[in-house]
This record gives structure tokens, sequence and C-alpha cells, in this order.
């Protein structure tokens, strides 16, 4: 038996929550509770495991619900099932421990399929929300030089090297001109205000195995 607790403080989601997943043989709801820090209490005490958990509630949010239950130690995986995607509910839920991340408006039997998912380890992330983690992620992983053409990138990663506007010109068979003008590029699309700043950026950043 799949043993589930599920914390959310609108009586009648619960209970209607509860009542289906009583209709299935495979799982046992051992708890309710209407608010994140009588929650929290109840989940860490019985080791459900699987909790459904709301996020938006008084006396305590399902976040600060699910860091508790995290922070505590228990092999329980926290679903949170809530109406919220944005950036504020999904990316503080998903740092404090949530396993899964399914809105309201899925079915029973997709809420059903999550907590048995949980127990075998699979995440089922709602197809918004991982949208916007994808998006969060692309968004945090981009660097400064990605935005440097390829030959400014060579310019960078000369500087890197310790090289001379002249030996930059005689590597690249550019003019003195263009390189200073590529300098002048890479150092503000870095945002850097001088060649030490940009060798250390090279460094910090692993850029000299590009070379060649």
């Amino acid at each position: 038996m799949i043993r589930v607790i599920v914390v959310d403080d609108h009586d009648v989601v619960r209970k209607g929550i509860v009542s289906y997943l009583q209709t299935d043989e495979t799982i046992e709801v051992i708890g309710e509770a209407s608010n994140g820090n009588d929650g929290a209490s109840l989940v860490i005490k019985e080791e459900p495991d699987v909790v459904l958990m709301d996020l938006m509630m008084d006396n305590g949010s399902g976040i600060d619900a699910t860091r508790a239950i995290t922070d505590s130690g228990i092999n329980t995986k926290i679903i949170i099932l809530t109406s919220f995607y944005d950036d504020k509910q999904v990316f503080p839920a998903i740092e404090a421990g949530a396993f899964s991340y399914i809105l309201k408006t899925s079915s029973a039997d997709e809420i059903v399929s999550a907590i048995k998912k949980a127990t075998q380890d699979e995440t089922v992330i709602e197809p918004k929300v991982a949208g916007r983690m994808m998006s969060s992620f692309r968004a945090n992983s981009h660097k400064a030089h990605d935005d440097l053409t390829e030959r400014e990138l060579e310019v960078l990663i000369c500087i890197g090297n310790g090289m001379t506007n002249l030996e930059i010109s005689e590597k690249l068979y550019i003019g003195i001109k263009t390189v200073k003008t590529h300098v002048s590029n890479v150092l503000g699309k870095l945002g850097v205000h001088d060649r030490t700043q940009a060798a250390v950026y090279v460094h910090r950043n692993n850029l000299i195995s590009s070379e060649n």
C-alpha cells in the first residue's frame, strides 16, 4: 500500500481528493491537514510515502512545509498540487525539495498516476511548469562570451594567453586597427574594463581549450 497524506486548506478540495484516492486499492490515505504547519508536523510524524501539498495556505505555506519536511530528512516524496505555476511559486517549491509539480486542473487519474510514479522515483512536472523551468535554465546558462562573434572569441582567447595586439595581429592575420576594434568590442560585450579582467574571464570560464 502507498501511504499518502493530503495537505490543502480548502476542505471541499481536500475531501474530494481523499475520497477519490480511497477508491484506489493500492493507496491508503493515513492523514490530512488544512495548513502548512500542521501538514509538515503530521508528515514528519507519520512519514508517509507521498504527500500531496497545496502551496497557498494560511498558517504555513506549502513551500515552508515542503522545506521543513525536506530538512527533517525523512524519505517522503512531496508532490505539489496547486493552481499556481508562476515563477514565484514554482522555483521556490522545487528548491525547497518538491519531487513533482502538478496542477489542480489535472484529472483524478493523473494525480493517482503521479503518486504511483513518485514511489518509483519518477518525477512528474506539469508541462506549463516544465516550460518555465527550461526557459529559466536557458537564461541562467547563457554566458557573456556566447554573444561574441567567432573572430571576437579568437581574440578573447588570445588575450587570455597574454598576447599583445601585435601578436594577435600576426596570429590571426588581421591588421592592428582591426585587432583594436575587436578588443574594444570584446571588452564591451563581456562588461569588463581592461585586458586583465578579460584574461581572468577566459580562465574562469575555461575558454583556453577552445583555442584552435
